[in-house]
C-alpha cells in the first residue's frame, strides 16, 4: 500500500495491514515540530479506507491528535473481528471495529473493551439496484441475497427479516466472500446484498452506472451500534491518560470534520491503492454522519454512549446466538473516557 506524507511530518499516517505489521508502540515518544512530546500512537480500522473513516486522516493533517499528544499512524484493517483479535494481542494500541465483533470478542474471553461507539446507528442493510422494485422488506420475498458466512450481519439477518413478518424461508441468503458480494450483484448471480450503507452502495452504483437503492434495518425495526474505538484492558489499565487523550481527540476530529467535509475527504488523499475516487468518498462520509447518534444521544458530542443503547445492542446479539448471553454493558465498554459535554 502507499504510505503518504503528511504535514510537519510529526504525524504520520501508515496504511498497514493488521496482520504481520507488528505490534503496538507501548512506551515510545517522538518530538513535534514545536518541541512536544508525543505518544506514538497505532489505530487499526476495520477495512481498507474508505469515506467512513475521513476524521482520522483530517484529524491527523489537521494536528488535532498532536494537540492531544499523539502521533497517530492509521493502519488498514482487515475486517473487524481481526482488528478486535490484534487490539486484544497487543499489535495496536487502538482500534475501529464494529460492535458486534467487539461482544463476540469479550465473549471468547478476549480482554478488551469499547472506548466508546460512534456509530450509534447501524449503516446495515440490504442493497439492491433500484430496478429490482424493492420497496419494503416484503418485496424480498423470493429474492437472493448475497452475505458472508460467519459475519454479524448474516447473523442477524434473521431478525430483520422476524422484526418485518418475514421467516428465513421467504429469502435465500447466498454465501459468498465479503470483496464477492458486490461481484455477485452486479453480475446478476443474487438481486441483492447485505452491507454497510456506508460502504459498497456508492461504489456499486459508480462502477455499474445504475442506481442502487437500501432497505436500511434501522428504518425496518432493527437498530444497533456499529463502529467504535477499543482498546486493550492493559491500555486502560496502564496508560488510561492516553486511552482519554485519544478518545478527546477522535471526538474533535469527528466534529471538525462534520464542519468541513470537502477538507476531510481531501485529507484521504493517496491513503491507499484501493481508496475508492472522491465522488464515493464524499457519499460514503455523508452517509456516515447520519449516523452518530440514537435518540438517547441526540445533541451530544461523538462517542457519548449510554447504557440503555448497549444494553439494546447486548440484546439483539445475544437474541441472534452472536454471545450466549447478554452480560452487562460493563462488561464491554467503558464510560470513564468519554469526551467532555459541549460548552
Amino acid at each position: 500500500m502507499k504510505l503518504r506524507a503528511l504535514t510537519a511530518g510529526t504525524a504520520s499516517v501508515a496504511l498497514l495491514l493488521a496482520a504481520g505489521c507488528g505490534g503496538g508502540s507501548e512506551g515510545e515518544t517522538v518530538t513535534g515540530a514545536d518541541g512536544q512530546e508525543l505518544d506514538q500512537v497505532t489505530l487499526t480500522l476495520n477495512w481498507y479506507p474508505y469515506g467512513e473513516h475521513a476524521p482520522f486522516y483530517y484529524g491527523v493533517e489537521q494536528g488535532i491528535f498532536e494537540e492531544h499528544g499523539i502521533s497517530l499512524e492509521v493502519r488498514a484493517g482487515q475486517g473487524s473481528q481481526k482488528t478486535v483479535q490484534a487490539t486484544a494481542a497487543g499489535q495496536t494500541d487502538f482500534g475501529w471495529a464494529d460492535t458486534p465483533a467487539l461482544l463476540s470478542g469479550v465473549s471468547q474471553g478476549l480482554d478488551v473493551k469499547s472506548i466508546g461507539v460512534y456509530l450509534q446507528t447501524t449503516p446495515s442493510s440490504v442493497q439492491f439496484f433500484a430496478e429490482q422494485g424493492v420497496e419494503s422488506p416484503d418485496d424480498l420475498k423470493g429474492k437472493t441475497v448475497a452475505s458472508t458466512a460467519g459475519d454479524a450481519l448474516t447473523d442477524v439477518f434473521p431478525l430483520f427479516l422476524e422484526a418485518n413478518g418475514l421467516s428465513d424461508e421467504d429469502v435465500r441468503v447466498q454465501n459468498t466472500d465479503a470483496a464477492g458480494k458486490m461481484a455477485a450483484v452486479m453480475s446478476g448471480q443474487t438481486d441483492a446484498l447485505l452491507g454497510y450503507a456506508t460502504d459498497q452502495g456508492p461504489t456499486m452504483q459508480e462502477e455499474s452506472g445504475k442506481e442502487v437503492s437500501y432497505l436500511r434495518w434501522a428504518e425496518n425495526g432493527l437498530n444497533f451500534f456499529s463502529n467504535g474505538l477499543l482498546t486493550a484492558q492493559d491500555v486502560l489499565d496502564d496508560r488510561g491518560d492516553l486511552a482519554q487523550r485519544m478518545v478527546a481527540a477522535t471526538t474533535e476530529a469527528w466534529e471538525q470534520a462534520a464542519e468541513d467535509r470537502e477538507a476531510a475527504v481531501e485529507a484521504m488523499e493517496g491513503s491507499s491503492e484501493q481508496l475508492p475516487s472522491k465522488q464515493v468518498l464524499t457519499e460514503q462520509f455523508d452517509e456516515t454522519l447520519e449516523l452518530l447518534h440514537t435518540e438517547a444521544t441526540e445533541g451530544e458530542r461523538p462517542g457519548v454512549n449510554t447504557a440503555e443503547d448497549w444494553e439494546q445492542t447486548i440484546g439483539i446479539f445475544a437474541d441472534a446466538g452472536v454471545i450466549e448471553e447478554a452480560g452487562e454493558p460493563s462488561e464491554y465498554w467503558v464510560d470513564n473516557v468519554a469526551p467532555a459535554a459541549q460548552e
